[in-house]
């Protein structure tokens, strides 16, 4: 598959509502089975990222986040996916948390790839055996999940999409840009729709119907354009785009651990 450069994308003015990168400054947080690693994804730059380990041989979800987060946040959550015995490794974006350099839609379809293809040197770095895999992305970070199935989905058990969106430039309209009149999905957007139409592998989707950034209806559109014959849409009442864990967490827990193949179990209902 050929590189595609997302020349209307990676403008300045869309990046600039596209990203909001942050700096994790806060001090680095010790806990049994967190390992922070480092994936080189070119000569000069390479992306931080957290791995939070469960017993080995269980299932790996690589997960790319929202484009307001960075992996750090994901250390008060991570225990739950850890409790369900599924090792979760978040990756941070160009200029987010640890990594180097500065974001764009291009880096980010491309170094998805790399992180990729670098997995199971990164997992045996931080001595994890890995189990199935599964990729994941939220919000942004569909984009990056649905890239990776869409170059080669071999090896990889599972596509999940949380709060994943199938329209780019209506979404880059919503979180506060002018309509870009002469850009068009197919030519350059992500794909995302294009994508998850040849991606057949078993897939979950996950979104709350009060979804305003990205309405229920994108996920809906992600769910009918897969071809998968194991496909699940999981809606979760009364949840936005930011608070599924919070309004729908038992729901979502136990859909992750039945797709993932592991044992679902009661959680707290406080993180």
């Amino acid at each position: 598959m050929s590189r595609k450069i997302y020349e209307v994308l990676d403008r300045p003015e869309v990046t600039s509502v596209l990203f909001y990168p942050r700096r994790d400054v806060g001090v680095p947080r010790l806990a049994t089975g967190m390992h922070s690693v480092r994936i080189p994804v070119s000569d000069d730059v390479a992306l931080g990222g957290k791995i939070f380990a469960a017993p080995d041989g269980g299932p790996v979800i690589l997960y790319f986040h929202g484009n307001g987060e960075i992996a750090s946040d994901y250390d008060t959550i991570a225990p739950f996916y850890t409790r369900l015995g599924m090792t979760l490794f978040v990756v941070d974006y160009r200029g987010y948390g640890l990594s180097e350099g500065a974001p764009s839609a291009t880096a980010l379809i491309d170094d998805a790839w790399t992180v990729f293809t670098k997995l199971p040197e990164t997992l045996a770095s931080a001595g994890v055996t890995p189990g199935p895999l599964f990729v994941m992305g939220r919000s942004l970070g569909s984009a990056a999940a649905l890239e990776i199935v869409d170059r080669d989905a071999a090896g990889v058990q599972g596509l999940i999409i949380e709060s994943g969106f199938a329209y780019t430039f209506p979404l880059i309209e919503r979180i506060g840009f002018l309509p870009l009149a002469e850009a068009y999905e197919h030519k350059d957007g992500f794909g995302n729709l294009d994508k998850i139409a040849r991606a057949s592998l078993p897939t979950l989707v996950i979104h709350g119907e009060r979804d305003w950034i990205i309405p229920i209806a994108d996920a809906e559109a992600l769910f009918e354009a897969s071809p998968s014959r194991q496909k699940t849409l999981l809606r979760i009442p009364g949840s936005g785009h930011n608070d599924l864990m919070l309004v729908g967490r038992q729901a979502y827990f136990e859909a992750l651990s039945r797709f993932c193949g592991t044992q679902p179990q009661p959680l707290p209902e406080v993180v």
